[in-house]
């Protein structure tokens, strides 16, 4: 067993050892809870025609130049968050929407090919009835997606 592994394992069975399992279950629930609220402002924020072909969202166009960029760095790195999180949260044992979490945070992150990915993954039936569902819980209307 390598020598990192050997540290963290101890330091895990240490804490177990201290009543810190607790801990770490309370900070598990707490992260889900928080993925599952960024989540869900996000669907609920999407304008009703965000996977529609050819609609187009400027993101915070009219702003000035340095806080649309700032704006990107700060988008892109909650998306790089959720994408880790739902990463986490869709292993098993884990709490939390992990594959839900995962393509909000795809949609947040900026890349080439981003748009046919996401329409690929939001268009599964079971995908779109969900984010829908979401949405209708808020009183939004519902994806438009062809």
């Amino acid at each position: 067993m390598p020598d990192w592994l050997r540290q963290v394992t101890a330091r895990l069975h240490a804490l177990v050892d201290s009543g810190g399992l607790w801990l770490g279950l309370g900070v598990s629930v707490g992260l889900a809870v928080v993925s599952l609220a960024i989540a869900a402002a996000v669907v609920v924020s999407w304008p009703l025609d965000r996977f529609k072909p050819g609609a187009s969202h400027t993101f915070l166009a009219s702003h000035p130049a340095p806080l649309r960029v700032l704006a990107h760095v700060g988008k892109n790195l909650a998306g790089l968050v959720l994408v880790l999180l739902g990463l986490v949260m869709a292993l098993p044992g884990v709490p939390g929407q992990g594959i839900l979490t995962m393509i909000i945070g795809l949609t947040l992150v900026d890349f080439p090919g981003k748009l046919g990915l996401e329409r690929r993954l939001v268009g599964r039936p079971f995908v779109l009835r969900q984010l829908n569902a979401l949405r209708a819980r808020f009183k939004r209307a519902p994806l438009v997606f062809d």
